[in-house]
């Protein structure tokens, strides 16, 4: 899979995936990641990629001519094009795996105010929100985006079943994990983790997640699933 971050703070998007599981599946072969310089698009001599808006009001707007420069350089066969936006579908689980089974993905950063409407009517594929809050620039969004679609990807995690058991994945929340020591300051493992009966485990992990996403997270009940068989590899 190969995924490129179009935006103006390319320098961001570059520190996030050259380190921790980001970094090292791409250093594996296992997905490619750039992160573009929008103002490379741009045709004036000072790389101008936001101007006032028409109808007045504060802040800039991100122009739609660099962008479509880019696009038509970047684009291919199988190229699936996101606007980070807070006009878009929101990000889910279900999103990412969607968007894992791409061969090419380009996500375009919106900065300043806003990026011109004529973007998201003719140039994008969809429009993604990663919450309803606002943030400086998209390229944070997008850092998001690619992290959540990047672990899904074959041979990216050391255990193909990390992804499958995360929180969201099954459509509830994760249960709860514990390490060494079995004890400590009183507070003990829980007994059946350290019995040895696989069925009782996995018994207990279901009720777990079903107790903390009907406590925390009740709107997830009506979507859940039940995880799907892996091989440890």
């Amino acid at each position: 899979m190969k995924i490129q971050i179009l935006t103006i703070f390319p320098e961001l998007c570059r520190a996030v995936c050259e380190t921790s599981i980001l970094g090292r599946a791409c250093r594996n072969g296992a997905v490619e990641i750039e992160a573009l310089d929008l103002r490379q698009w741009a045709t004036d001599k000072h790389r101008t990629t936001d101007d006032e808006p028409y109808g007045g009001g504060p802040g800039m707007v991100m122009k739609i001519a660099p962008i479509h420069a880019a696009l038509n350089d970047l684009r291919r066969e199988g190229t699936r094009v996101a606007l980070m936006s807070p006009q878009g579908a929101r990000f889910d689980q279900r999103m990412a795996e969607r968007l894992a089974a791409m061969e090419h993905l380009v996500l375009v950063c919106g900065h300043y105010e806003g990026v011109d409407q004529r973007v998201a009517d003719h140039l994008v594929d969809e429009e993604i929100s990663i919450g309803d809050y606002v943030l400086t620039n998209g390229a944070l969004a997008a850092c998001v985006v690619t992290d959540a679609v990047v672990r899904l990807l074959p041979d990216v995690l050391g255990d193909a079943g990390s992804a499958v058991e995360e929180s969201f994945s099954t459509g509830l929340l994760d249960y709860p994990h514990y390490t060494r020591p079995e004890t400590f300051e009183g507070w003990r493992v829980p007994e059946v983790l350290l019995s040895g009966n696989h069925a009782a485990i996995a018994r207990w992990r279901r009720e777990e997640a079903m107790r903390l996403t009907a406590a925390r997270r009740p709107d997830l009940l009506g979507a859940s699933v039940e995880p799907k068989a892996h091989q440890k590899g």
